[in-house]
């Protein structure tokens, strides 16, 4: 800062004036630093630059006061205002903005405590408590610098402005100071001259002892900029060295570098323009090319030539003129490959389908549908399926009418031509024999149409998996490395030509062309099934012939189903509804036959012939009832009474003897017609179980009407219903119970809702022991009328034994030679059994009508001789164990 002469002429006087001046304005000015140090106002950007990390001086100014921004001109600035500068400091983002507001509730609480803390220290030290002050100027300077005009103290202070001129002047009749307020008025210009120099004085006083105070910094400030001078002499000098020698590096080192790789890029130029050139060649040899790959034939390899020719003319050939209409061609090119994959599929599929077909017939050209198939993959084409589909329904059909013509016309029963649709009149002439015979070579034939289907669809489900990526296999070169055309990337079959989507949805139409095709052969089978279904079915067909043809449409079903995993109901239901019709017949013949037998039976024992045996013993050791085809032919003639033939007196099964009458061996013969057909005709199991229950019980409650409804005795011209019938009667439905039993656990896992069948064989078991129960009482009833009708005409007198004890005897063992035969033992000795304790009941009463005490006299003695004579048959006998025919067994007869 400059310094007017008038300097020099201050007094000391003034200098301490003008020293308190200062130094009050440099405690005005620290203040207020302070005070901007604390609050800091926001600058404008446009008065200021951006501050950075760069702009601060060095790390401890920045630490100090973030606000001051790098000196630059030090020693060259002008005192002011702008003397330090400030840097704008703008808010950051990820802190929130705090203002004095924030701190007003913490500095009153603080101020608070201040106050108390001051009031301790003062109570404590016993004066107030002065906070530290800085330093004080001296009392020289301990001037006011107030007195100066502020106009002075501005930044746009110029006396070359009229106004600020004007300003100055005007002070020339103001006092300086108080002690001079009464003195008289000078001459204006020395007056003003003397304030000016007045003012001054007050400054260069501030400014001196603000010297005196830093001139140690400001020699050092010095010394350091003479030694950066020396640092940035040195520098320019090796900036100027080291230019010298990267002009030298440039000259004899760089430039041979760069023409060389000059020349490198020049080259590479040259072959990318070569490269281009043979581009050009092998497009224009496209056209050749397809018709190369559509002759072997690829049509893949041709589409995929299409699409990359057409790529490499947009991207790499965009804009020569001699291609302009090469595009075009190739789109018709593509759409002319389409058509030839339609019509090559149409031609492929009707001489696959139309040619005789065996058992082991192989895929006709696997290559070739294959090639097909992937073009059409290729062009998202996906009715292939549905086109082989619509082949294959002609096929079949065909098929089964080229068959019936064969039967017909062999048979000579018939015209040549006939339609499945109609009511088919051709076949009446077919006999069961033939007509099983046509239903067998037609599910031959439907089975080698649809296992051919399923081998193209196997070879289709192969190229759509090749074509997803899935299971491939790359070997061999492809198309374009045999032809010499590497630079066009042609797609292989095995590559990637679906997407996951795509190939969910072919293989869903492949998996549909199986099931269709499966079921339209169910459909076809079913329709030649259902003509004329009631002569056939109805009246002339027997259950061996069902049962055959119930194999051939299992096995037909069986197939189809390991085809296609799915069951098709077209025949099953078609096939249920005939063996409905037969069984609703079979089991009203069975029904009318077990009658008839039933009006005809005498009641007796028979023979039981060997293949009635047969029955048993595989009963026993499969728990099953069966019976060879050749037992099942026989079964008119025994059904019509043929018992005497050379067999068994009675059936043995398990080691248990049956001692039956003929209508229960013809019965277990029906039983097992039953159960085979169950075998065969699964879907009709429920239906059959039913029925065999019901026929069942037809034959418990017609027997329980003839032998004990005494029916037989008009039926059959008996005289009396004896103990012999009731017993034959009684072990009869024993076996009939164990082959109930039988057929259940044979039947019932073949029948879904078996619960109301479950329930239908309970009862019948049920009716049929409650039965056996009735003939048990019968049996006892009769003995036991008997026995009470001799023993109420006994008398305790010799001789003994009596009459009437040797009656007793007589029927006891007449009855024992009715059933001994016939019962098992332990069912026996239960009837015998029961018929003492009766006895010795009926005796106790009529011991006590006769007053007979058990008091050793005579008559005591004639009842234990007849009781003697009467154990002692029993005995013989052998029907109960011998303790229970002790005498002591009879002390209960005695009313003590």
């Amino acid at each position: 800062m400059q310094t007017s002469p008038s300097n020099t002429g201050t007094t000391p006087k003034t200098s301490k004036k003008k020293s308190q001046t200062a130094a009050g304005a440099m405690e005005a000015k620290s203040s207020k630093q302070k005070q901007n140090s604390t609050f800091p106002r926001k600058s404008s950007p446009r008065d200021m630059e951006l501050w950075k990390v760069l702009s601060s001086q060095n790390l401890p100014a920045v630490l100090n006061d973030p606000n001051r921004g790098k000196q630059r001109d030090f020693f060259t600035k002008l005192w002011g205002e702008d003397f330090v500068e400030t840097a704008f400091i703008g808010n950051l983002e990820h802190l929130p903005e705090v203002s004095y507001s924030s701190f007003e509730h913490y500095l009153k609480k603080v101020n608070k405590r201040l106050k108390q803390h001051e009031k301790l220290n003062h109570a404590i030290s016993g004066g107030p408590l002065s906070p530290k002050r800085p330093a004080a100027l001296p009392e020289k300077l301990q001037s006011d610098v107030s007195g100066i005009p502020r106009i002075f103290m501005q930044s746009n202070f110029d006396l070359r402005v009229p106004e600020t001129f004007q300003t100055i002047h005007s002070l020339k009749g103001e006092v300086t100071s108080p002690s001079e307020s009464s003195s008289k008025p000078l001459n204006s210009a020395k007056v003003l001259q003397e304030k000016l120099a007045h003012y001054l004085d007050i400054v260069e006083v501030q400014i001196a002892y603000q010297v005196t105070q830093k001139s140690d910094s400001f020699f050092q400030a010095m010394s350091s900029h003479d030694a950066l001078m020396e640092k940035l002499s040195r520098t320019s000098k090796t900036v100027s060295s080291l230019r010298s020698n990267l002009r030298n590096m440039d000259q004899y080192l760089v430039q041979d570098s760069l023409k060389i790789l000059q020349c490198a890029q020049m080259k590479q130029n040259y072959f990318a323009v070569v490269e281009k050139l043979k581009l050009m060649v092998t497009v224009n040899q496209t056209q050749s090319m397809l018709q190369l790959l559509l002759s072997i034939p690829d049509y893949v390899a041709a589409i995929d030539l299409i699409c990359t020719t057409q790529e490499i003319l947009v991207q790499e050939l965009a804009g020569i003129n001699g291609f302009r209409h090469l595009s075009s061609q190739l789109s018709e090119m593509q759409r002319l490959i389409d058509k030839i994959l339609s019509a090559e599929f149409e031609r492929y599929v009707t001489a696959d389908l139309n040619r005789p077909l065996d058992q082991y017939t192989e895929v006709l050209e696997e290559d070739k549908l294959a090639s097909i198939v992937y073009g059409m993959l290729r062009q998202k084409y996906f009715n292939f399926a549905n086109k082989y589909k619509e082949e294959a329904f002609t096929s079949i059909k065909a098929t089964v009418k080229q068959l019936v013509i064969e039967e017909i016309a062999a048979n000579d029963s018939g015209e040549g031509d006939m339609r499945l649709t109609g009511t088919g009149e051709q076949l009446q002439g077919l006999s069961l024999n033939q007509w099983r015979q046509l239903l067998e070579r037609t599910a031959e034939a439907l089975l080698r149409v649809v296992n051919h289907v399923k081998v193209v669809h196997d070879v289709m489900r192969e190229a759509v998996d090749k074509s997803s990526g899935k299971n491939v296999q790359s070997d061999g070169k492809s198309s374009e490395e045999d032809s010499g055309i590497s630079y066009l990337n042609i797609s292989d079959p095995s590559e990637t030509l679906l997407t996951p989507d795509e190939r969910k949805i072919v293989n869903f139409c492949l998996g549909e062309l199986l099931c269709s095709v499966c079921d339209f052969a169910n459909d076809q089978f079913a329709q030649l099934l259902t003509m004329q279904s009631k002569e056939i079915w109805v009246e002339r067909a027997t259950a061996v012939q069902v049962c055959d043809v119930a194999r051939i449409v299992d096995n037909f079903v069986d197939s189809c189903i390991r085809v296609c995993d799915k069951r098709s109901t077209a025949l099953t239901s078609a096939f249920k509804v005939q063996a409905s019709k037969f069984i609703n017949k079979f089991h009203q013949d069975q029904k009318d036959k077990l009658t008839m037998i039933l009006a005809s039976e005498t009641w007796k024992q028979t023979v039981v012939p060997q293949q009635f045996q047969n029955l048993a013993d595989k009963l026993h050791e499969t728990g099953k009832l069966t019976l060879p085809k050749r037992d099942l032919d026989s079964s008119v003639s025994i059904s019509n009474g043929n018992h005497n033939s050379a067999g068994a007196p009675a059936l043995v099964m398990g080691g248990e003897k049956y001692v039956v009458v003929g209508s229960i061996l013809l019965l277990l013969k029906m039983m097992a017609e039953y159960c085979l057909c169950a075998d065969e005709l699964s879907v009709m199991a429920p239906n059959l179980l039913r029925c065999l229950v019901e026929l069942l019980q037809l034959f418990n409650s017609r027997s329980c009407q003839l032998v004990l409804g005494a029916g037989a005795l008009h039926s059959v011209g008996l005289n009396t219903i004896t103990s012999t019938n009731l017993a034959l009667m009684s072990r009869s439905l024993q076996l009939v119970l164990v082959a109930a039993e039988a057929a259940k656990q044979q039947l019932l896992p073949s029948v879904t809702d078996s619960q109301r069948i479950v329930m239908h064989l309970a009862n019948l078991e049920k009716d049929i022991m409650s039965h056996c129960k009735e003939i048990e009482n019968k049996l006892l009833a009769l003995i036991c009328g008997l026995v009470s009708r001799e023993v109420s005409q006994w008398d305790a007198r010799p001789p003994v034994p009596s009459n009437s004890f040797r009656n007793v005897s007589k029927h006891m063992r007449k009855l024992h030679e009715a059933i001994s035969e016939v019962l098992p033992e332990k069912q026996v000795q239960n009837l015998y059994r029961n018929a003492h304790k009766m006895f010795k009941i009926v005796l106790k009463e009529q011991l006590v009508k006769m007053n007979i005490l058990n008091n050793g006299g005579p008559q005591h003695g004639v009842v234990i001789s007849e009781l003697t004579f009467y154990l002692d048959t029993l005995r013989r006998l052998k029907v109960m164990p011998i303790d229970e025919l002790m005498m002591d067994s009879m002390e209960d007869i005695w009313d003590r």
